[in-house]
């Protein structure tokens, strides 16, 4: 049982019946930390199944408060939280759901200067951004620092999902070298973010444990109208500006 209470064990119970997992994989959740930058549509669901799954400290990264658009999608806000900060918003569910965690946030608008004191010392950092501009930020603290990060985008039906490791394939610059023309309020359904956002927390368990394998160097598509999933080959650019002097670690 290690360090884990025997309501810890119960609370925890299917996922430590997994033979592959077991309660050596819940204790390395019980010491990782995860930042999640962005508290929307693929973050609450993010912090949400991370909390669940005992990832023992939390970092939640966002600067906005809670809009009504917002609630179709987002679902840590609720009606009440209209106007509240998303953070404040998501921390006093999040605690609810499970007291065994640490949980900290951040109110902040992620940037050069401050992204690498904001992201440091984690083990993952999840990607619930809305804009490239910041992905690429993140992306490239994450390669500097060595921390994996896991990017996922969402349009419509749609979503897209890499994970990164630094030294260990493409960065999210190699697939984007340059940021796309955005508009400030994407289309999106409400549970696109919700499938995105739930691979996204398996590909960090699966790092945290080291089970299985991570999707390095494999782009990831979801078509949610025919409900197809593809995945297509992404390489390394030598000429990256990010990555290219990383070495396999």
């Amino acid at each position: 049982m290690g360090g884990l209470t025997p309501r810890e064990v119960e609370r925890y119970d299917r996922q430590i019946r997994i033979p592959s997992f077991g309660f050596n994989g819940q204790e390395k959740l019980r010491k990782a930390k995860v930042a999640v930058a962005g508290v929307g549509g693929l973050g609450c669901l993010t912090a949400t199944y991370l909390t669940a799954a005992g990832v023992g400290r939390l970092m939640l990264i966002d600067n906005g408060k809670v809009e009504l658009s917002n609630l179709n999608r987002q679902i840590l806000h609720w009606e009440d939280d209209v106007g509240r900060g998303k953070v404040e918003s998501a921390v006093e569910k999040l605690g609810k759901l499970n007291p065994h965690i640490k949980i900290d946030v951040k109110v902040a608008e992620i940037n050069t200067e401050n992204v690498y004191s904001l992201i440091k010392g984690s083990d993952v950092v999840v990607d619930g951004m809305d804009n490239f501009k910041t992905r690429h930020i993140l992306n490239e603290a994450c390669v500097k620092l060595g921390i994996p990060f896991i990017h996922a985008a969402v349009h419509e039906f749609e979503g897209t999902l890499l994970t990164i490791i630094p030294g260990k394939g493409p960065c999210l610059r190699c697939l984007i070298p340059e940021n796309p023309i955005e508009t400030k309020s994407i289309a999106v359904l409400s549970v696109t973010p919700a499938v995105m956002a739930s691979l996204q927390v398996m590909e960090t368990i699966k790092l945290i444990t080291g089970i299985g394998e991570p999707l390095v160097g494999k782009l990831l598509f979801f078509n949610g109208l025919h409900m197809e999933f593809k995945e297509v080959t992404v390489k390394k650019q030598p000429n990256c500006p990010v990555c290219k002097k990383t070495e396999n670690r």
